[in-house]
C-alpha cells in the first residue's frame, strides 16, 4: 500500500469521524433534555452559563455538556448575557435553553395594586412580594417620596393602581417609581381636559376628590354621579360629609363602623365637620374615579345613600334623602352593605408566563 493510499484512507476516515461527531453533537444539542416539569436556572457573575451547565449535568438534565459547551464557545458572545432566572420547561432542548438566554426571556414576576388600596397597605404589599429587593424597608415615608424626586408630597393617592411586571432583584422602590410616575401621568392628562367650570383649583384636588369616589363606590355607573354630589356640595358651600374620609381619619381606631362621636370629632378628614376638601387623598383612585372626578355627571342631586347591596339612592332634596334613609338605612336587609363586594385582595404573582361597612352615607 503506497504513502498516497494510506494518506487518502486517513483522510477519508477523518472526514467520517468528523461528520459522524459531528452528528452526535448535533443530535445531543437538539435532544430534549430529561425535565419532567418547569425548571428556573439562574444567570449570576457567581453562576456563569458554564458553570450551570455542569449543574445541570450533575442533575442529569443534560446528557452531555461537551456540544454545547463547544457551540457556545463558536457562537454566542457571553459579553451580552443578562443576569438574572430562566425558565426551562419539558420538551426543551439543550439549543433552545441556549436561545432563551440569547434573547433575553428571563422570568418575569408581578404584583398588582387594586384601585382603593392605601399607601400603607401598598408597602405591606411590596413588603411580600416574591424575588423584590427590599430597599426601603425601614424607611420613612417622606424618605420615600424624596428617593422618588417628590420631597414633601404626602403619599397617599399618588401611585396609581395596576399590574406591575419586574425581574427578580428589582427594588421595590423601582416598582414605586414606575407606579409614581403612572399616576402622575393620568392625572395630569385628566386635568389637562378637566370640565372648565369644577370649584377644583389644582390636579392634586382632583386627585383627592377621584379618592374620595373610589371610596364611596365601585359601582362604574355610578362614579359620575357621586363625583356630581360632590361637586355641586363644593359649589353651594356644603360639607361633603362622607364616612370614608371619616374612617381614613380614624386610622388603627376605626373598627369596623362609625359612631356618633367619631363624627364629632373634629380632625382634618372629618368632612362633616370641616369644610371643602380633606388636606390629601385617602386611596389610590383608578382612572375611571379620576376621569369622574374631572368630568362629573350633571344633575341635581345633592345627596346618596346605600341600598344595601352597594349601589345608592340619589335624592335631590333633604326630604327625598331622608325618605330613602328609613327605607334602607333603618330596615337594613341581612346581607346589607354599603358598598359593592370588595375587590380581590392585593397579590403579588408567581412567576408571569408568556370598603369597610359605614352606618352613614352623605347628608
Amino acid at each position: 500500500m503506497t504513502s498516497k493510499t494510506v494518506l487518502l484512507i486517513s483522510l477519508v476516515l477523518g472526514v467520517v469521524m468528523s461528520l459522524s461527531l459531528m452528528t452526535w453533537g448535533w443530535r445531543q444539542l437538539n435532544t430534549p433534555m430529561q425535565l419532567s416539569e418547569p425548571k428556573i436556572i439562574e444567570l449570576s457573575a457567581g453562576r456563569p452559563l458554564l458553570k450551570v451547565l455542569d449543574e445541570l449535568h450533575r442533575e442529569d438534565v443534560i446528557q452531555q455538556t461537551l456540544p454545547l459547551k463547544i457551540w457556545i464557545r463558536l457562537t454566542v458572545d457571553g459579553q451580552h448575557l443578562h443576569a438574572g432566572e430562566y425558565r426551562l420547561t419539558p420538551g426543551m432542548t439543550p439549543l433552545e435553553m441556549l436561545s432563551i438566554i440569547e434573547q433575553n426571556q428571563l422570568v418575569t414576576y408581578s404584583t398588582t395594586f387594586v384601585e382603593g388600596i392605601n399607601f400603607k397597605e401598598l408597602r405591606q404589599q411590596l413588603a411580600q412580594a416574591p424575588k423584590l429587593r427590599h430597599d426601603t424597608e425601614g424607611w420613612s415615608n417622606d424618605t420615600i417620596m424624596s428617593r422618588l424626586g417628590a420631597e414633601g408630597v404626602h403619599p397617599e393617592g399618588q401611585f396609581f393602581p395596576d399590574t406591575y411586571v419586574y425581574r427578580k432583584g428589582a427594588s421595590d422602590l423601582d416598582i414605586m417609581r414606575l407606579a409614581y410616575e403612572r399616576m402622575q401621568s393620568v392625572l395630569n392628562h385628566a386635568w389637562a381636559e378637566r370640565d372648565d367650570t369644577l370649584p377644583l383649583k389644582s390636579a392634586y384636588e382632583a386627585l383627592i376628590l377621584a379618592s374620595i369616589v373610589e371610596k364611596e363606590t365601585g359601582v362604574p355607573r355610578e362614579r359620575g354621579e357621586i363625583a356630581g354630589v360632590f361637586i355641586r356640595r363644593l359649589q353651594r358651600g356644603m360639607r361633603l360629609q362622607t364616612d370614608p374620609t371619616v374612617i381614613y381619619g380614624m386610622g388603627e381606631a376605626y373598627e369596623g363602623h362609625i359612631r356618633r362621636s367619631d363624627l364629632r370629632r373634629k380632625t382634618p378628614y372629618n368632612t362633616y365637620r370641616i369644610n371643602g376638601l380633606p388636606p390629601t387623598p385617602i386611596a389610590m383612585p383608578g382612572q375611571a374615579a379620576i376621569e369622574a372626578a374631572v368630568h362629573p355627571q350633571p344633575g341635581d342631586s345633592l345627596y346618596f345613600v346605600a341600598r344595601g347591596d352597594g349601589s345608592h339612592v340619589f335624592s335631590a332634596t333633604l326630604a327625598e334623602h331622608n325618605q330613602a334613609v328609613r327605607q334602607f338605612q333603618l330596615q337594613r336587609r341581612d346581607d346589607y352593605r354599603s358598598s359593592p363586594a370588595p375587590n380581590p385582595a392585593p397579590k403579588s404573582t408567581s412567576p408571569v408566563d408568556d370598603p369597610a361597612e359605614v352606618n352613614k352615607e352623605s347628608q
